[in-house]
Parts: structure tokens; C-alpha cells; sequence
């Protein structure tokens, strides 16, 4: 493993918890941590946290505290002393939908800081952060990034199918087709008993399954990491060998920002786009690069975008799961593909100490006849589903999740609804039909507060059978699971003054993924005179989180940091 330290040789692996253990001075510190399990031989040795997201509250991290073990156990075989500490999670899945969701976004600042502020106050030398669900994994990474202390991710791992190939999107669209009386009361309680098996993260290309492909794209996971089962041996194993591999990043003096350079950052949107991934993925990255002061912006995912296809036939709009593509051997094979395509910067550095081109030497192809993963001559997109939109509706950007199925254009009136609950009451009442253009808004960044994700109202919208017939936009956000001719993170948002906030009812919305835009048809002068007439609404709250939220943080398209 290649030396990092500005003169080899010369970096102290126990560089931060010296200065917390060693010396007449820190004898307190060395008697509190004796109380803890520490023996003499341990304060010699490199300190390495283990920051857990368990809690029993989410499927996606319920198995976790298992995990976490099993990095402990890695990092003392190693030669480390680690030391086990938690960091909250929540559910999207659960709180989806109801006003809980608003504390979803504000998760992630709360998961990095919190894991900023352990790790900085006890002087851990090296990092295992595991995550398992939407929010921490993006928290994980920030923090990572932030800190710049040897460290690697580890994802918790996918969750695996319910009764006839079911997820959590099929109980979602499930309520619309009830709603449209194509499903009745028992089959919707059956949907909802069988979907869910066990532990894991939602089973699609949804949120955490793209986040957990990206993040080992960048570099910051083992290889394989994002596609095993969250209940299967190679996870356990997947656990162990973090431990083991931070201590020697740690030995190596080699840090996040050796890993996390612009190039890296290429490989990941890449990866993300041939995986057909979420939307939150450009929210996520861009705070990621934020955090390890790479410069990335919206205009970069346009630019590799134009180059790079969808290949990934998997759900939310392909058929299959992340179990089967686990199956046929996962983004290994596929990251191998696209770098003999030009696509990837082989010579990225990541956390095995080795580059992504000698990661990939050795692995196999995908097995032949498989139809997951499509040849770059019969994409399913040949460029990306991921497009950024520009408009008057939309001056600081905004993200659209277009595959092609649903059409790359539509023009349709607004039916403007301030928030996803009055929202989705009027798709599930009928109220909503072919050629609308269902418009939420007050659920941005600020406004939401914390931008809410719209699984609620998309799901209802495919449920009822017009997936193709009606386009939604929001200055909130999208699940991982949401499709459909979907547009989200306008910015500015509603609550900033941005022209969604001034939409009405009636008005004629271009959406345009050829050319990238998003426009109302309206006149420049009568945007102005609506402005004029605009007042912000009531903040949300004035007290607690999601206060302190909404005053500090940025725009969508910054993605959606708090400084």
C-alpha cells in the first residue's frame, strides 16, 4: 500500500488519539477509557471508531449492530483498538408521506455532524462508517469527507424480495390501484404483509442502493460492498475486512481527500447514470464534493450525462431488483465495462490502497444470456435519465428522472397544490387527469421545511394509471422509487420567491428534455408583476431542528448543505 504522507515515512498512524492517551497529563483520559474495556497494550495502538446507524425502527438498519461487530472484530485483528459508537437513523419508508418526512433531509446534516463530533473529540485515528439507509449513507460519506482521518464505507446492504418479487414500491402503488379500485382490500393488505421479508434496504435502483453503488464508484468502499444482501456471509465478511482495511489506511497515511478528487466524483455520477439511479444522488454528491472541497456542480452530471448510457434494466422503470443484479455479480462487472469503454478514470485511488483499474483487473463479466445489464449498443437510454433543466420556471436548475418511457416532452396545464398531502388527496379522489401538470410546492429545502420526498403522490399517480398521461413538478424532492415524467429540486424553491411559487392553476407548463428546459407561458412581464404581488408564507416552525434548518440551509441546486 503506496505511503500518502508528504514525506514517506514519516506519518503517525496514532497521530489524533496520542494527544488524547499519551503522557502524565492524559492520565484521566486513560482511566476513563480502562473503565471501558482498554488494557495497557491498547493505548500504543491506533484508535479506530466504528460509527454504527443501528436502531431497530427501519429494516434498512435494524441488522446493523451485527455489522458494526464485525468491523470491530476486523479492526482489532488488525493491530487497531476499536471502539463502537451510534448515530441515529430514519425511515423515509415509514415517515413518507406524513409530516414526519420533513426530518428525512435534516437526518443527513445530523448523521454527519454527529460523526464529526464523536470522532474529533475522542481522537480516533481511522473511521468505519456503515450505513444502510437513504439519508446515512449520503451523512456517512459527508462526514468522511469532512474529517479526512483514514476511513471507509461500508453499506448494510440491499434487502432481499417479498412474495412475488414485491418492495416497498409495489405497497405505494398498491394504494393508488386501490384508489382506482384495481386492488381491492384484501390484496392490498396481502401487499402490504408480504413485501417487506426481513432486513435490508429498499430492493430497487432506489435512493440507497444508487448512494452505496456511488460511493463505492468513488472510491471509499471495498469492492462489491454495494451489492451484497444486507443478510448474507459476504456482508459479514464484507464488515471484517473494513476493519482490517482501515488499519492499514491508517498505517499508510492514506485520507478520504487522496481519494475523493474531481475524477473520482466522475466515476461515481457515471456509475450512477449507467445504473439508471436516483435523483438524490445529485443531491447527495454535490454535498459530498462540498464537504471534500471538490468543486461539482449541476452542469457536470449534463456533461457526462451526454456520454455515458443507461444500461441497468432494474426498477424503479426497469423489471428488476438489486438482489438479482446482485446475483449475476453486482457494478463490478458493469464499472469493469465502462472502463474499457473510456468511461472511467481507472487511475483513481481507493480505500483498497489499490486504483479502480487494478480493482477491476481481475474481475469477471457479467454470465452470458443475462438481460439486467444491456450492451452499450442496445442501451436502455443512450444517455443519461438524469436531466438537468433550465427554464424560467427553473433559473438555478432543476433534476428530471426521464428514462425515455415516459416520453421526453410534455405540455400540460398546472394544477398547483402547496404541499404533498393536498397533493395527493386530489390523485387519489379523481381529481387529477390526462394533460395535467400536477404542481407542489412550499416543499423545499427551506420551505418544507427539509424537502420532503414525493413517493406519496407518484405512487399514486402510477397506481391510478397515468404514468404516461400526467407530468408532476415539485421544488421538493423524489424517493429513489418514484417514476414517471417527474421533475424535482426547482430552484429557487416556492419559499425563496422562485417562480413555481408563482404558478396558478390553469397555467401552461413546457417541460423539454431535449432541450433541457422547464418554462411557463408567461410573459416576463407578468412573472414580474406576480412577484410583486408574492409574500412568503409562515415559516413551517420557528422552534427545534427544522427551525435551525431552514435558516441555514442552501439551495437544492448546492445541494442542499447547511454551513
Amino acid at each position: 500500500m503506496t505511503q500518502r504522507s508528504k514525506t514517506p515515512g514519516t506519518y503517525d498512524p496514532r497521530q489524533y488519539s496520542r494527544l488524547v492517551v499519551d503522557g502524565v497529563k492524559q492520565t484521566p483520559s486513560r482511566a476513563m477509557l480502562r473503565a471501558v474495556g482498554f488494557q495497557d497494550a491498547d493505548f500504543t495502538k491506533p484508535q479506530i471508531g466504528i460509527a454504527s446507524t443501528w436502531a431497530n425502527l427501519t429494516p434498512c438498519n435494524m441488522h446493523i449492530g451485527e455489522l458494526a461487530q464485525r468491523a470491530v472484530a476486523g479492526a482489532d485483528a488488525a493491530g487497531g483498538k476499536a471502539v463502537l459508537f451510534n448515530t441515529i437513523t430514519v425511515s423515509d419508508g415509514i415517515s413518507m408521506g406524513s409530516p414526519g418526512m420533513r426530518y428525512s433531509l435534516v437526518s443527513r446534516e445530523v448523521i454527519a455532524d454527529s460523526i464529526e463530533t464523536v470522532v474529533g473529540a475522542e481522537g480516533f485515528d481511522g473511521l468505519v462508517a456503515i450505513g444502510g439507509c437513504d439519508k446515512n449513507i449520503p451523512g456517512c460519506a459527508m462526514a468522511i469527507a469532512r474529517l479526512n482521518r483514514p476511513a471507509i464505507f461500508v453499506y448494510g446492504g440491499t434487502i432481499r424480495p417479498g412474495l412475488a418479487r414485491r418492495d416497498i414500491v409495489s405497497v405505494f402503488e398498491a394504494v393508488g390501484g386501490h384508489a382506482n379500485k384495481t386492488v381491492s382490500d384484501q390484496q392490498l393488505l396481502e401487499v402490504e404483509r408480504t413485501a417487506i421479508p426481513g432486513p435490508g434496504s429498499c430492493g430497487g435502483m432506489y435512493t440507497a442502493n444508487s448512494m452505496a453503488s456511488a460511493i463505492e464508484a468513488l472510491g471509499l468502499s471495498l469492492p462489491n460492498s454495494s451489492a451484497q444482501e444486507a443478510v448474507s456471509q459476504n456482508k459479514q465478511d464484507d464488515c471484517h475486512r473494513a476493519g482490517e482495511a482501515v488499519v492499514k489506511l491508517v498505517k499508510a497515511g492514506i485520507t478520504p481527500r487522496h481519494i475523493l478528487t474531481r475524477k473520482a466524483f466522475e466515476n461515481a455520477i457515471t456509475v450512477v447514470i449507467a445504473l439508471g439511479g436516483s435523483t438524490n444522488a445529485v443531491l447527495h454528491l454535490l454535498a459530498i464534493a462540498h464537504e471534500a472541497q471538490v468543486k461539482l456542480t449541476l452542469d457536470d452530471f449534463t456533461r457526462i450525462g451526454k456520454r455515458v448510457p443507461v444500461l441497468a434494466d432494474v426498477r424503479p422503470s426497469g423489471k428488476y431488483l438489486m438482489s438479482e443484479l446482485i446475483a449475476i455479480g453486482g457494478i463490478q462487472p458493469l464499472m469493469k465495462r465502462l472502463l474499457a469503454q473510456g468511461l472511467l478514470h481507472g487511475e483513481c485511488l481507493t480505500v483498497t490502497g489499490k486504483t479502480v483499474a487494478e480493482n477491476l483487473s481481475a474481475v469477471r463479466d457479467y454470465p452470458a444470456g443475462q438481460e439486467i445489464v444491456q450492451p452499450f449498443d442496445k442501451p436502455i437510454k443512450k444517455d443519461s435519465h438524469l436531466v438537468v433543466l433550465y427554464g424560467n420556471l427553473a433559473p438555478e436548475g432543476a433534476v428530471a428522472k426521464l428514462t425515455g418511457k415516459e416520453g421526453l416532452q410534455f405540455s400540460g396545464t398546472a394544477k398547483v397544490y402547496d404541499g404533498e398531502e393536498a397533493a395527493t388527496a386530489a390523485i387519489l379522489a379523481g381529481k387529477v387527469g390526462a394533460g395535467d401538470v400536477v404542481v407542489i410546492r412550499q416543499e423545499g429545502p427551506v420551505g418544507g421545511p427539509g424537502m420532503r420526498e414525493m413517493l406519496s403522490p407518484t405512487g399514486a399517480i402510477m397506481g391510478r394509471g397515468l404514468g404516461d398521461k400526467v407530468a408532476l413538478i415539485t421544488d421538493g424532492r423524489f424517493s429513489g422509487g418514484s417514476h414517471g415524467f417527474v421533475v424535482g429540486h426547482i430552484a429557487p424553491e416556492a419559499a425563496q420567491g422562485g417562480a413555481i411559487g408563482l404558478l396558478k392553476t390553469g397555467d401552461l407548463i413546457t417541460i423539454d428534455a431535449r432541450k433541457r428546459s422547464i418554462d411557463v407561458q408567461l410573459s416576463a412581464a407578468e412573472l414580474k408583476r406576480r412577484q410583486k404581488a408574492w409574500k412568503p408564507r409562515r415559516p413551517y416552525t420557528k422552534r427545534g431542528v427544522l427551525a435551525k434548518y431552514a435558516r441555514s440551509v442552501s439551495s437544492a441546486s448546492k445541494g442542499a448543505i447547511t454551513e
